[in-house]
């Protein structure tokens, strides 16, 4: 597992699973000349996804970045078509680390569609159950409404079933929320209404999540938005500038779904001067 040092913040990425979508969706209007250049697809020009949390261990509480992809939540059909070839598989993590699910003490999702989700509910004995019962799970408050009432776009990714057994555990925040000092949730629409990014600073040490506004390194231009987004302008305007603000102070940028960096930190003028690869599995795509 790969970890990261962030001023007092420790980083660890754990095994969330990994799906395979349409490379021209999460490219949107870009062409594939230009993307495929970055970020590369296979026969079906699919591109590899990663769904892997981010364990966050700051003043001796620990928090995940969204939940994974679970493990046994999606049918067969589900899980043909978005390319899961591996599910996930937190408590091994967890348990390498010598924690369990019962020592999250919260988890910050950034936005709630189901491969950020699914991992908040799991099967226990025939019914679905929170997968961390004594975690805080903190949403933007537009986000959590969306999941419980989706509209005719939204249904397919809000589940009612990563919802209902964890809605005593919701905490929802309006614009910004301060988990603990110097680590925020901050609001931003654009993927989805809900959106949210997570940043941290200490002193002059910061990291910058941007959750599906910037889900790979690829995505690094501000006007490469996924053809996913809901609010497609509003990522590009929000995307653009969290990356200045990151640029100015040399924070890290941290990702989820990223099958070859799990972090990379620019310059003032956006190129790459420390980056954090992962270490890929191999298995057939």
């Amino acid at each position: 597992m790969e970890t990261l040092n962030v001023g007092r913040a420790k980083l660890t990425w754990l095994n969330g699973g990994v799906n395979h979508l349409d490379g021209g969706a999460m490219f949107g209007v870009v062409p594939k000349p230009l993307w495929s250049k970055k970020y590369p697809s296979n026969l079906q020009n699919q591109i590899e996804l990663r769904t892997d949390p981010i364990l966050i261990e700051l003043n001796n509480q620990r928090f995940l970045v969204d939940s994974g992809i679970g493990k046994d939540k999606l049918s067969a059909k589900q899980l043909r078509n978005f390319g899961v070839l591996e599910q996930s598989d937190l408590d091994g993590s967890l348990n390498k680390l010598g924690f369990t699910r019962n020592e999250i003490d919260g988890i910050l999702m950034t936005h709630l569609h189901f491969d950020h989700a699914c991992g908040l509910t799991r099967w226990n004995d025939g019914t679905l159950s929170s997968s961390f019962p004594d975690s805080i799970i903190y949403t933007n408050r537009t986000e959590w409404s969306e999941m419980r009432n989706p509209n005719i776009r939204s249904v397919n990714t809000y589940w009612e079933d990563n919802w209902k057994p964890v809605q005593s555990q919701v905490t929802t925040f309006e614009d910004e929320m301060e988990i603990v000092p110097g680590l925020r949730m901050i609001h931003t629409s654009g993927h989805s209404d809900g959106h949210s990014i997570i940043v941290f600073e200490d002193g002059e040490e910061m990291f910058i999540h941007m959750g599906d506004i910037m889900p790979t390194n690829a995505h690094q231009n501000p006007l490469w938005a996924l053809a996913y987004d809901d609010y497609p302008v509003t990522s590009v305007h929000e995307k653009k500038k969290w990356m200045d603000l990151g640029y100015q102070k040399q924070a890290w940028f941290t990702f989820y779904h990223d099958a070859y960096f799990r972090a990379i930190k620019y310059d003032h003028d956006g190129k790459v001067i420390e980056e954090v690869k992962r270490n890929r599995h191999s298995y057939t795509q």
